[in-house]
C-alpha cells in the first residue's frame, strides 16, 4: 500500500507523564458502573429563563398569526375599508376547551388561528336568516362578533348597527372559537368569505345560511337533505322574491307540510325553517298566512334567536 501523507503526532515529548494541557476543557465521564444512575446535572437558571422566553415568543407569534389570518379574510373582501386596528391582541395564549373540537373537526384545525366568517350585506335588504343563525351559533360557540359600515353605504339604521347587541366587553381574540364579521355594503346579494386562500366567495342568503347551519354538525340522510335544500330555494326564490301567485302556492305547500309535522322537514328545527320564517317577514304576509303556518311561526318566535330579530323589525 502506498503512503499518501503523514500525520504529525499530537503529543509533545517534552510533556511529563500525566500532564494535561490547560487550554482544553474537561468532558464528563461517560463510563459508569452497570446499574448506577447518571449524575443529576444542575440546570443553568439563565438557560431556563431563555427557554421560558422562547415559549412566550412562540405563543405570541401564534396569536399574531391568528390576527393576521383574520385580517386577511376581511381586507381581501372587495373594498372592505374599515378600521381593524382593534382586532390585534397580544395577550397571553390560553387554550379553549368549550366545544372547540367540533369546529376543528368541521373547519380544519389551525393552531393559534381563529376561524373567521366575513359577510357583506345590503342594509336595504338585511339578511334576517343570517342574524338568526348568528344568535343560534352564539348559544353553542364563543363568537367574536363585529359590525362595520362600508363607504358605499351613506347611512345604516341604528338597530342594524347594533344587530349583534353591545360588543363593548370584548375578550382577547384567542379566547374565541369563531369570528363573525358583518359589513353593511351596497351589494346586490349577500356575500360571504370564510377561507380566502382556498374558498371562492359564497353568494346568496340561502347558500350562506346552509354553510352557517352546517357548523352545528347536523347529519341528514339524502332524502332529508334534499327536502331541506328544496325548501330553502323555494323560500328565497318564490316566497321572498316571487310574484303574489307564487307566494300563495308556497304558503299552501307550507300549510300542508306543517299539518304533518311541527317543522317543515321532520321533527326538529332546520335551516329550512329559519330561511322560510325570515322570508315571510320580508314579504309582510305573515299575518295572512294559513293556520298551520301561523302556528309554526309562533313556535319559531318562542325561540330567543327569532324573537331578537323581531325587535329589529319594529
Amino acid at each position: 500500500m502506498r503512503t499518501m501523507y503523514k500525520v504529525r503526532p499530537l503529543h509533545s515529548a517534552e510533556l511529563p507523564p500525566g500532564h494535561l494541557p490547560t487550554c482544553m476543557y474537561r468532558l464528563p465521564n461517560l463510563h459508569r458502573a452497570p446499574g448506577t444512575a447518571a449524575p443529576q446535572e444542575e440546570v443553568d437558571p439563565s438557560l431556563q429563563a431563555l427557554e421560558s422566553r422562547q415559549e412566550e415568543i412562540l405563543k405570541r407569534l401564534y396569536e399574531l398569526k391568528s390576527a393576521v389570518d383574520g385580517l386577511s379574510k376581511m381586507i381581501q373582501t372587495p373594498d372592505a375599508d374599515f378600521d381593524v386596528t382593534n382586532i390585534i391582541q397580544t395577550d397571553e395564549f390560553s387554550p379553549l376547551t368549550t366545544n372547540g373540537a367540533d369546529l376543528d373537526l368541521m373547519l380544519g384545525k389551525d393552531y393559534g388561528a381563529l376561524k373567521d366568517v366575513v359577510i357583506n350585506a345590503n342594509p336595504s335588504q338585511p339578511p334576517l336568516s343570517l342574524l338568526v343563525l348568528h344568535s343560534l351559533l352564539c348559544e353553542r360557540y364563543k363568537i367574536l362578533s363585529a359590525v362595520h359600515t362600508h363607504s358605499s353605504v351613506k347611512s345604516v339604521p341604528e338597530n342594524l348597527l347594533k344587530c349583534f347587541g353591545d360588543q363593548t366587553k370584548k375578550q382577547p381574540r384567542h379566547e374565541y372559537q369563531l369570528g363573525f364579521t358583518l359589513i353593511w355594503k351596497d351589494v346586490p346579494k349577500p356575500q360571504m368569505k370564510f377561507s380566502v386562500q382556498t374558498m371562492c366567495p359564497i353568494e346568496g342568503e340561502g347558500n350562506i345560511a346552509r354553510f352557517l347551519f352546517s357548523l352545528f354538525g347536523p347529519k341528514y340522510n339524502a332524502v332529508t337533505s334534499t327536502l331541506i335544500d328544496s325548501w330553502v330555494d323555494t323560500a328565497i326564490f318564490q316566497l321572498q322574491e316571487g310574484s303574489s301567485k307564487e307566494r300563495g302556492a308556497v304558503l299552501r305547500s307550507m300549510n300542508a307540510a306543517l299539518g304533518k309535522s311541527s317543522w317543515l322537514v321532520g321533527s326538529e328545527l332546520s335551516v329550512a325553517d329559519v330561511v322560510a320564517w325570515c322570508a315571510l317577514q320580508h314579504t309582510g304576509t305573515a299575518n295572512t298566512a294559513p293556520a298551520n303556518v301561523q302556528k309554526w311561526m309562533k313556535s319559531c318566535e318562542n325561540l330567543a334567536p327569532f324573537s331578537s330579530v323581531m325587535k329589529l323589525l319594529k
